[in-house]
């Protein structure tokens, strides 16, 4: 079955394969990215070269998602699935992030998801179907040293998927959430860093520490064949064509030894929300509406 999907963060790694990926499968398919000029016009131009249709989106401006969300409907007659796969990252001591740090961070992670979401909601429920996937991370729900700041807006991120998925179950609307291990793109060499430098001063030595990790992890998974962006587009893609209420909640997409413990922790939580679902009356919020 053919779709009409909606992705954002077409400008990425993730999103730019996923995009190439689901043109090539015969997919419908919209990609956003800030602006199509500039810095992303190559990309721009190889998404068009392969049947994408592109739509300039800011994730973090509700005026232009709003838009965003009605020429894309306009351009495809309809959407049938939301990749929701913008993001941004962050790396450094916690404590020298200022709240205007973690602002611009949470714009795009999690308060771009609600804008988004809002944006394109009216019309899935409508349609009484639709699919809506969500890029996590395998540290979604993990805090490792110096990424926790990334790891908490994916924790937020997990968090309104969830909500999403019980509360929009009856409107016949799957919810998804992928979550790839660190990969070595462009990706890694963009996040945020911690601008209080005053405060960084304050640690010493271990202010390097969190550049010298990252650089150490990248090496690493670079030696790891499988450990590529490609792999993403490719559980996307299966994601997509597995039958309509049939798909796992959640998909791990790594190589490098965390799929897994994390995959064992999913299932933990699966039980665990069931029985607190189960316990608050709402189990049956757990359950499709595929009529």
């Amino acid at each position: 079955m053919k779709y009409k999907i909606f992705v954002t963060g077409a400008s990425g790694a993730f999103g730019k394969l996923t995009c190439i990926k689901l043109a090539k499968n015969g997919h419908q398919v919209v990609g956003t990215m800030r602006s199509t000029q500039g810095k992303n016009s190559g990309v721009a131009d190889l998404l068009k070269s392969n049947g994408v249709q592109l739509v300039e989106m800011d994730v973090t401006n509700e005026q232009s998602v709003n838009s965003s969300i009605k020429s894309s409907l306009e351009l495809m007659g309809g959407i049938d699935i939301v990749f929701n796969n913008a993001g941004i990252g962050a790396n450094g001591i916690l404590e020298a992030f200022t709240p205007e740090d973690l602002h611009r961070l949470f714009d795009v992670n999690v308060f771009g998801v609600q804008r988004l979401l809002r944006a394109v909601l009216p019309h899935l429920r409508k349609q009484k179907k639709g699919t809506i996937i969500h890029t996590s991370s395998c540290i979604g729900r993990i805090t490792t040293p110096f990424l926790a700041a990334y790891s908490a807006s994916k924790y937020a991120l997990e968090s309104l998927a969830e909500g999403y998925r019980a509360e929009l179950s009856g409107f016949g609307i799957e919810s998804c959430i992928v979550e790839p291990g660190g990969m070595p793109t462009e990706f890694m060499g963009a996040m945020i860093k911690p601008s209080d430098s005053e405060r960084l001063k304050q640690f010493g030595e271990m202010a390097s520490l969190p550049d010298s990790a990252l650089n150490g992890y990248v090496q690493y998974i670079e030696t790891i064949a499988d450990q590529r962006p490609e792999k993403v587009a490719e559980a996307v893609a299966t994601l997509v064509d597995i039958p309509f209420g049939e798909k796992p909640f959640r998909t791990v997409v790594d190589f490098s030894g965390l799929k897994e413990p994390i995959e064992n922790y999913n299932q933990s939580l699966i039980q665990l929300t069931k029985t607190i679902y189960s316990a608050n009356g709402v189990a049956n919020l757990l359950t499709l509406n595929k009529d």
